[in-house]
């Protein structure tokens, strides 16, 4: 998704007491950044605005999140859609931490040290010309990636608009060893499908919606 130039965007990130500049000196020690480490452990690839995880991090103070995306105006958004949510109900945010990085290099910040519990992937580039799919966030190549730092049994929570992106990332999974416990081609006539969290609709998840699209879904467990 492209976005406009925010010239507010690097200040407020870099004053932000929920941003982190420089993860590759996290790596293996991300649990120690939250005041709970305890807690499970959930990263989102691809924030965009923050409407999915500035929701899922206020509703779920017992999980910790990484937030990650590389444009410094998306961030921006996501950082100020996090401190509306969190001050609407009066609430420290302590639970939610966003950083700038290239997923296609996520190795470079996270390790099997980090025991990430889960993934979320949302609405992400579909790349639909041959020759960008391996810059799919669902490519065989980026799953064997998260296998690194995703605990064993550890899950990745999947949702798009794009049939093509979905129809053949059911395969990455099954290729790259993971078993697809859930999936729907139409989220919309599913309740509970995600189970232990409430379905989060992000802007372009309700946007599609509107024009009739139905959503995909699935839960890939490693």
């Amino acid at each position: 998704m492209r976005i406009r130039y925010k010239p507010w965007a690097r200040k407020e990130l870099e004053e932000s007491a929920f941003y982190r500049e420089h993860p590759e000196e996290i790596k293996g020690n991300w649990r120690k950044e939250f005041s709970r480490p305890e807690n499970p452990l959930f990263v989102e690839l691809g924030c965009g605005k923050g409407a999915f995880i500035s929701q899922m991090a206020l509703k779920h103070p017992e999980n910790n999140y990484i937030a990650i995306d590389l444009v410094d105006p998306m961030l921006g958004l996501a950082k100020r859609k996090v401190e509306e949510a969190y001050k609407e109900t009066q609430k420290d945010i302590d639970n939610v931490i966003l950083t700038r990085f290239d997923i296609e290099r996520i190795l470079l910040i996270l390790s099997e040290k980090d025991e990430v519990d889960g993934i979320y992937i949302n609405f992400c580039n579909p790349w639909p010309r041959g020759k960008h799919h391996k810059k799919r966030l669902t490519y065989t190549r980026q799953l064997e990636h998260y296998k690194e730092f995703l605990k064993p049994e550890g899950k990745i929570y999947f949702k798009t608009d794009d049939s093509n992106l979905f129809e053949e990332s059911v395969h990455y999974f099954e290729n790259t060893g993971f078993k697809i416990e859930k999936i729907t081609r139409d989220l919309k006539s599913e309740e509970n499908f995600w189970e232990s969290f409430e379905n989060i609709e992000t802007e372009h998840e309700k946007m599609f919606s509107e024009q009739g699209i139905k959503i995909k879904a699935l839960i890939g467990k490693r």
